[in-house]
């Protein structure tokens, strides 16, 4: 393939937290497979649902100590939602281990960390350069920004930050949206949240819930919303790396990941012009309406995002 006469500029490739109910030995083979991807960073842990079981706290540390070995950096996520003592047990056994930086996503998680460095998740919904310089107080040394954010607050709040904290953004997957006491996937299949049977097993990549005129709108995924579009930043990573963004955040599915890996590899290497990625999860269509201050569900063309 021939080498692109531009050049981007340096970033770095993570794959957020796996979102989805995945049975055990899924779990294993696809993270086997992240261990000899492209991927630089690695969240790992249960972030959506802490009633999911197929994988314990020990399973996790076993992935974490593998991708270790294979040269990646691994980041143990707290959960969302913390409604229970069952859910703060689990946010405090991530937050006290010291053998992995933690991804707090509440700000429970930011306190249990005693000021010991963390990543703070995009749930925490940083929009301004006072707060990243609070959390950066608090042993902050990097941020996920929110979804929503668009390419020029995104580079304004890179301008601000703390020296040293590094700034990180999700460009590829289906959007998470809001999170709910309820569980929505048990209830579409008329049963209570406690005693759900584990439906999101049989939704790897959630259920998509459509709106009275058949178009698709939103995943559901247990406890979590998120988009039917399936966010595609690829063309503007080089803007992004331009403007600061240390690390750009692939969101695990069970199909397009690695290629969407692949594909940022391409970009950073020079053996690919940015463009979007060529591969949807689960046939969903791309979106990338918020890098332009339009709706999220919109996707705007490289000439459209650009003006």
């Amino acid at each position: 393939m021939a080498m692109s006469t531009h050049q981007t500029p340096s970033f770095r490739i993570s794959l957020g937290p796996l979102l989805y109910y995945w049975p055990r030995a899924t779990v294993m083979q696809f993270y086997a497979t992240v261990a000899d991807s492209a991927v630089d960073r690695v969240y790992l842990g249960e972030a959506v649902c802490t009633r999911r079981h197929e994988m314990r706290h020990a399973d996790w540390l076993d992935i974490a100590q593998m991708l270790r070995e294979a040269g990646k950096q691994v980041v143990l996520s707290t959960p969302v939602l913390v409604e229970s003592d069952s859910d703060i047990a689990v946010m405090r056994r991530v937050c006290t281990q010291e053998d992995y930086l933690v991804e707090a996503n509440d700000l429970g998680a930011v306190r249990c960390m005693t000021r010991r460095p963390f990543v703070a998740g995009p749930h925490l919904n940083v929009y301004q350069a006072d707060t990243l310089a609070w959390l950066a107080s608090l042993g902050a040394t990097g941020c996920t920004v929110p979804i929503e954010m668009d390419g020029q607050t995104m580079a304004s709040l890179s301008m601000a930050r703390p020296a040293g904290l590094e700034l990180e953004a999700m460009v590829w997957g289906r959007m998470p949206l809001a999170f709910s006491a309820r569980c929505f996937t048990a209830r579409h299949h008329r049963l209570r949240k406690d005693a759900c049977e584990f439906r999101c097993l049989d939704y790897p990549d959630g259920l998509v819930a459509a709106t009275g005129e058949g178009q698709a709108f939103f995943t559901l995924n247990g406890i979590q919303t998120q988009s039917a579009t399936c966010l595609d930043l690829c063309a503007e990573v080089p803007q992004m790396a331009a403007a600061g963004i240390d690390l750009m955040r692939i969101s695990p599915h069970a199909s397009g990941t690695f290629e969407a890996v692949a594909h940022l590899d391409a970009i950073r290497n020079g053996l690919r012009a940015a463009a979007p990625s060529p591969v949807m999860p689960a046939d969903a269509t791309p979106s990338n309406g918020y890098w332009s201050g339009k709706p999220g569900i919109q996707w705007m063309n490289q000439e459209e995002a650009g003006a």
